[in-house]
């Protein structure tokens, strides 16, 4: 199949950077994806492989890549909601 499942169009200001480019090709690579009330997205990664997860957002600079430990990450103030969709992303990437 040529169409693509699903395409996100960016509403950050272009001093955000550049928004990531993320391919669903690989089986062992899940994406997850989060907007909120006032426009602010954010894109999970897991590669099940090397387990590396990370985070981006636009309002952080797309081109600055959070860590995700554990469902978690360092150095950003997230919302309730913003934490539960993490940790849900983690939940459903990581084999238990």
């Amino acid at each position: 199949m040529s169409d693509p499942l699903l395409t996100i169009r960016n509403h950050h200001a272009p001093t955000c950077g550049d928004p990531p480019i993320i391919s669903g090709d690989r089986s062992e690579t899940y994406i997850g994806y989060y907007e909120n009330v006032f426009g602010e997205q954010w894109v999970f990664t897991l590669d099940r492989r090397s387990s590396e997860a990370t985070l981006r957002g636009g309002d952080t600079g797309w081109n600055n890549p959070h860590t995700v430990v554990s469902g978690k990450v360092g150095g950003l103030v997230l919302g309730r909601d913003e934490r539960a969709w993490l940790e849900a992303c983690w939940a459903a990437a990581v084999p238990r």
